[in-house]
């Protein structure tokens, strides 16, 4: 099996998983359900994933994905206000990298991690994984090595930032609260550009030569 249709088989695999999850809990699931909604022996299951809550994990990438494709995409001389503004904009017109229907379950499992620690596990393996790739993001900005301490410092402020809002919206958008708040996406994408600022005290958010 290539590497690329290993990752979409997994993908699957989790969407199911995720479904389940949220559907009738982590406790009332089991691996020979996710195998049953899938369409594959629960053997198959268990080669692709190491227990039925590490399922969740490639669908609770997919809440962080879009974010850091447009991350990766930063013009050195753009702010990231304006970059995240003009970007994340854009998809109102244009399909964005990961299905809404993805993000929602993302988000679903976000929520669900609150009171689930197997899933919460799978929240702050994504959370390690946004961390990683900001080190090479600032490191290259910055013009420092991705290992150094300074760079780790300002990706482990912009990575808290990311899991903090992302959890935030999740939260809001499934409770059935007021949503106003996320109606203007410009406004949003402020919100997260200005926290990564204050986190990093101003190192990350200007433009650069």
């Amino acid at each position: 099996m290539s590497e690329q249709r290993r990752l979409r088989l997994r993908l699957e695999i989790s969407r199911e998983a995720a479904r389940l999850f949220w559907d009738q809990g982590v406790a009332a699931t089991s691996g020979d359900q996710i195998a049953e909604a899938v369409g594959l022996s629960t053997r198959t299951i268990w080669r692709h994933f190491r227990s039925k809550e590490s399922c969740a994990e490639p669908i609770v990438m997919q809440g962080v994905v879009t974010l850091l494709s447009v991350l990766r995409a930063w013009p050195r001389q753009s702010s990231l206000e304006d970059h995240l503004v003009a970007e994340l904009g854009r998809f109102r017109h244009e399909a964005p990298p990961v299905d809404l229907a993805d993000e929602m379950l993302a988000m679903k499992m976000i929520r669900l991690a609150d009171t689930e620690p197997a899933l919460r596990t799978a929240w702050l393996m994504a959370c390690d994984q946004t961390e990683r790739q900001m080190c090479v993001i600032i490191g290259d900005r910055l013009g420092i090595p991705a290992d150094d301490p300074r760079v780790r410092v300002h990706a482990a402020a912009s990575a808290a930032v990311v899991r903090v809002l992302d959890e935030h919206i999740g939260a809001t958008l499934l409770s059935g609260a007021d949503k106003s708040e996320f109606s203007d996406v410009a406004a949003v994408a402020r919100r997260y550009a200005g926290a990564i600022r204050t986190a990093t005290g101003s190192a990350i958010g200007d433009a650069v030569d």
